[in-house]
């Protein structure tokens, strides 16, 4: 009874530290280059504008003109400055944002490892800090630096990145934003010497900076921020307002041709909408093997045989309750589209003679299913 008692109040003080916690938003990009920094000053000055405190805890402009001129009228968190092996050089100040404690703090390079002797060794591990003391943090990193991705991206480029972020902190993003360009956009701006000095334009041209790769990483980039949106309207949108993505249910019997005329038509349907498919057998008493000729049953097998090689999953079933076990499958998968016969079939003549079409399409209307007869 004391424990249950204190993981009760564990999970409410779990809960109340997470409401307090600092949101992420992350601008991801495929290289460098693509306006990540660009964009973050730019949203810095506007949440300014609207009198949010906002400090920039690092920045790095590259000596970039356009990005540099952003930083004018923004409130900056010096930089601390250490002494290794010999020279000066400067970190993100943390203990500084922690002490200031702004609303919104602008980090970029989220990849960055920090000086030996640091509080903590990467940059990610800052931010975390920044975000358990409730303040919020915008932030930038480059597709390359994903752990998952580490040897794909390599072999794309032939660079090794040592600078990398586990998943988890994209996972924790509560915002993602992929700032894109296509390749010749992102070619120009180096040529034009918007992301390098001008005597490493040739050098860049020649190695990362070419068609094939930029694409290659383009895709990696739009898929990750894809999969983020999509585990994010799982997690957060509620199921009845959420868009359902398009599952197709085919209704097969032992009518080896119309079972085949359904089996494609529903192939081509899910193939068109690029969604996942299910062919389903249910098997009545009056189908048993006993009671259906041997060619039948043939091609029955043939049929599932088809389906396998079409990409569907094949479900067979025995029940005399076809619509139960039709819409239990249905609301089990989260189909959207039930596929059946024309009045032939001999699952209709099922339905028909045991006079439960109506409910079919009363527990139809009220999932919000669409049924599709195939001629």
């Amino acid at each position: 009874m004391t424990e249950d008692k204190n993981n009760t109040v564990k999970n409410f003080i779990d809960l109340v530290k997470r409401s307090r916690r600092g949101k992420l938003k992350i601008y991801i990009g495929m290289s460098a280059g693509v306006g990540k920094t660009y964009r973050m000053l730019q949203e810095a000055h506007a949440l300014q504008n609207n009198g949010i405190d906002i400090r920039i805890g690092y920045i790095e402009t590259h000596n970039r003109t356009e990005t540099h001129a952003l930083l004018a009228g923004l409130q900056i968190i010096i930089r601390r400055k250490i002494f290794y092996k010999g020279k000066q050089l400067e970190e993100m100040d943390l203990q500084a944002i922690l002490n200031q404690h702004p609303e919104v703090v602008i980090v970029d390079e989220l990849a960055h490892s920090n000086i030996e002797g640091s509080k903590n060794a990467k940059r990610w591990q800052d931010v975390l800090d920044i975000l358990e003391a409730g303040i919020s943090v915008i932030t930038a990193v480059n597709i390359q630096h994903l752990e998952s991705l580490n040897e794909e991206i390599e072999e794309i480029t032939g660079v090794a990145i040592t600078e990398r972020i586990p998943d988890q902190v994209l996972g924790m993003a509560d915002e993602i934003v992929n700032i894109d360009l296509t390749a010749d956009e992102l070619i120009d701006r180096l040529k034009a010497g918007k992301i390098y000095d001008k005597s490493k334009i040739e050098r860049a041209l020649q190695n990362f900076f070419q068609n094939d790769k930029i694409l290659q990483l383009r895709e990696i980039a739009l898929k990750e921020v894809a999969h983020h949106l999509e585990r994010k309207i799982d997690i957060e949108v509620p199921k009845q307002i959420k868009l359902r993505p398009e599952r197709f249910l085919a209704c097969i019997s032992s009518n080896a041709d119309t079972a085949k005329i359904v089996i494609r038509k529903t192939a081509r349907l899910a193939s068109y909408y690029r969604s996942p498919w299910i062919v389903l057998y249910v098997q009545s008493s009056n189908e048993s093997l006993d009671k259906i000729k041997l060619d039948k049953q043939r091609h029955l097998i043939n049929n599932f045989k088809l389906a396998t090689e079409l990409g569907a999953e094949v479900i067979k079933l025995k029940s005399d309750q076809v619509t139960q076990t039709i819409m239990k499958i249905a609301e089990e998968r989260d189909i959207t589209t039930i596929c059946i016969g024309k009045p032939h079939l001999n699952l209709w003549q099922v339905i028909l003679r045991t006079a439960i079409f109506n409910e079919l399409l009363n527990k139809i209307a009220l999932t919000e299913t669409d049924l599709v007869i195939l001629s």
